[in-house]
């Protein structure tokens, strides 16, 4: 009697249960690769962002491309989906005790770096002073609060429902890309 078809049928049951863990741990890996990246990433962009002209719209899309370790176009590296239109900068004020931050809206940004270093020294807690420069990762489909990003398998029969974490970092305001003796801005 052969053996021949057991052998070839037992070892392609223990191929596929092989293959199955082993897509697993390669999942398993790029999930923790994805949790630090996104941290990574946003202390890269809060960083930047604090030297970054705030009014500047092509510098901050740079910025947002260099934050995901790439010069050109496209997403992270092995990070599906996450790409530039996901990294979100905002920037803070302070109150007046200095407890809590309060994002300033667009609108009411100075309209230059020179300008706000003018609304901070005559009041540090004014509510378009720009104290603090905040990089998250936040779907782009919604503009107003910030939703965890879903998690997207590297292998498509896998599925995990999973959303990666909001990363979030702060830096101080630096130069916010204003020159040193640079004038007010009308």
């Amino acid at each position: 009697m052969s053996m021949r078809g057991v052998v070839t049928a037992e070892f392609s049951i223990v191929l596929v249960w092989f293959m199955l863990l082993c897509c697993g741990v390669l999942e398993l890996a790029r999930v923790l690769y994805m949790f630090n990246t996104l941290q990574a990433v946003t202390l890269r962009a809060a960083s930047a962002a604090a030297h970054t002209d705030f009014a500047d719209a092509a510098a901050l899309a740079v910025l947002r491309q260099q934050a995901l370790l790439r010069d050109g176009g496209g997403g992270l590296l092995l990070g599906a989906p996450v790409s530039a239109a996901y990294v979100r900068i905002d920037y803070l004020a302070l109150t007046s005790n200095g407890a809590a931050m309060t994002p300033i809206a667009a609108a009411a940004l100075p309209a230059c770096p020179a300008n706000n270093r003018l609304v901070c020294m005559k009041d540090p807690y004014d509510a378009s002073c720009i104290r603090l420069v905040r990089a998250r990762i936040c779907d782009p489909a919604d503009s107003g609060e910030c939703r965890a990003v879903l998690y997207q398998p590297l292998f498509s029969f896998l599925s995990l429902p999973l959303t990666l974490p909001t990363a979030t970092a702060i830096a101080a305001a630096e130069t916010l890309g204003a020159l040193p003796g640079a004038a007010p801005c009308p």
